[in-house]
């Protein structure tokens, strides 16, 4: 018995999965066959998932005289016979749920990733593997070809759902030619030149069919290596210290550029002399001007602005609405910036004199003070607003937060330079702690806390036997802090290696009445 053409697409909220359902239903209309589409709202922790499915009977109306196939509403395990994803950990999320068979489907999935809400929200690095989920893809299935679409996308000024069409009809499975798609689209009036490039990127790929590249699509390509740190470091860390040293101009200017050549230039001279025969490739200077980059670059109110006033950014926003030439977009940003930030601009007396202020405030019952703001970046007076607040950064080295920082990260090296000159390993596990700092707000202050916590306790202090006890120490302390968000796994390593435990922070206890019940009128007679 002839079997329907089963396709299942898995899509993001605004990739035009619902536009490519209609493609596919009118060029089969069109090609005279059967058809039918249905969609499946789902939540995928991003902007929103859904899962839309296609199915279309292999023989023409005109074959089947008063005959009408019976098409399914949704997909069956065993029974689907292509899976086109957008998104890769998409297509892992349908191969878990057992709607992939290694005897049927064909799966086509973007390499590119949208990390999910789980995934930024860890400690540490909670990203999935991408090599990782191509192999589950690869094992479940009877085929996979694997490319970036978002990229394909972008070149050809489309959104993805061009890209995909392009790669189901060059799947083998559709029972009519390419050229039935391509008319859809032409009939379609609405961006056909740049959907049409979309179409052919993707049919080209996998007509190609060339096997998936196991590395994750976001990572990027390596930074270029000026000459003066190609003569002055290592090559492998080339890649680290180029991207830090280009982060650093951009974030405040070259002379803090300059300051952090100089801080991994003295990890690198101390590396030098605890592994004389470089066994280790300089892991160390790598890893130290890896945390080092991130933490010298830290997000206050002056980097979120500048970001946010970009030209990338505008027409990133705009790729992914899918805003045409000649279409209207209006952006607009929710700020909500409190004392801390605010008082991190300020000079030390000042902004200790305003903390102090708002934390009597709550010692009260009372919320923390911040200022809700709501800007057009778009329009004039908005965006002129961000362009003042990222004028500042040449003020940021006379606020609070750059001193404080500047004093934490001199005192994270100074413990891995006190370390290296005594044992590399030791040296190595306290670069690698700092990975505990990471985010902003509060998530920031507690991988402050953490570190400082550990380095005063297990780094600096304490007494071990070896200083491959006290690297166990710090290392196991490092994995508690980043897989427990409360801090108990942390305090109980630190117990077990006999630190203190983390201080406890004061939190004021607030008591609020109990809403009084809405006064019912009485009905009058």
């Amino acid at each position: 018995m002839t079997q329907p053409v089963s396709i299942l697409i898995a899509a993001l909220g605004g990739q035009g999965g619902g536009v490519l359902a209609e493609w596919l239903v009118d060029a089969a209309s069109t090609a005279g066959f059967p058809s039918q589409s249905t969609s499946i709202p789902g939540v995928a922790q991003r902007t929103g998932a859904t899962t839309y499915y296609v199915e279309i009977y292999p023989e023409p109306l005109a074959a089947l005289g008063d005959r009408r196939p019976v098409l399914g509403l949704s997909p069956v395990a065993g029974c689907v016979d292509l899976l086109v994803a957008t998104e890769l950990l998409e297509a892992a999320r349908v191969t878990q749920a057992g709607l992939v068979s290694r005897d049927r489907t064909t799966v086509i999935t973007s390499t590119s990733r949208t990390l999910t809400t789980v995934e930024k929200m860890a400690l540490g690095d909670g990203r999935f593997a991408s090599d990782t989920l191509l192999d589950v893809a690869r094992a479940h299935s009877r085929g996979l070809v694997a490319f970036d679409m978002d990229v394909a996308a972008r070149e050809a000024g489309t959104i993805v759902s061009a890209v995909m069409a392009g790669a189901i009809a060059a799947s083998g499975v559709l029972p009519f030619e390419r050229a039935a798609v391509e008319d859809v689209i032409r009939a379609s009036g609405l961006g056909v030149d740049a959907s049409l490039r979309g179409f052919a990127r993707g049919f080209d790929a996998v007509a190609r069919a060339q096997p998936a590249r196991d590395h994750p699509a976001a990572s990027s390509a390596p930074a270029t290596v000026p000459a003066m740190l190609a003569e002055s470091f290592p090559p492998s860390t080339h890649e680290v210290v180029a991207a830090g040293f280009a982060r650093m101009v951009d974030f405040q200017d070259r002379a803090y550029a300059d300051l952090y050549l100089e801080r991994v230039r003295r990890v690198l001279a101390l590396e030098k002399q605890a592994d004389p025969g470089a066994t280790h490739d300089y892991a160390l200077t790598r890893e130290s001007a890896r945390f080092l980059a991130l933490w010298m670059a830290f997000d206050d109110i002056v980097r979120v602005a500048s970001l946010k006033c970009r030209a990338a950014r505008f027409a990133r926003v705009r790729r992914e609405v899918a805003a045409g030439r000649d279409d209207v977009l209006r952006i607009y940003d929710l700020f909500k910036p409190g004392i801390p930030e605010i008082a991190g601009m300020l000079p030390a007396p000042v902004a200790q004199r305003l903390s102090a202020w708002d934390k009597r405030r709550q010692a009260k019952g009372k919320p923390p003070v911040a200022l809700a703001l709501h800007v057009r970046s778009d329009g004039v007076a908005g965006f002129l607003m961000l362009r003042v607040l990222a004028g500042l950064r040449g003020w940021r080295r006379r606020g609070a937060r750059y001193a404080q920082e500047q004093a934490l990260i001199e005192r994270w090296l100074g413990a891995v330079h006190a370390a290296a000159a005594s044992d590399w390993d030791l040296a190595h596990e306290i670069a690698l702690a700092g990975r505990l700092i990471k985010g902003y707000g509060a998530t920031n202050e507690r991988g402050k806390h953490n570190l400082s916590h550990i380095v005063d306790h297990l780094a600096t202090g304490g007494d071990f036997a070896t200083p491959s006890a006290r690297a166990e120490a710090i290392r196991q302390a490092r994995e508690a802090a980043l897989a427990d968000e409360g801090g108990s796994a942390l305090d109980a390593a630190l117990v077990r290696h006999g630190a203190p435990p983390r201080p406890v922070i004061a939190k004021p206890i607030v008591f609020t009445r109990k809403p009084a019940a809405p006064r019912v009128p009485t009905p009058t007679p």
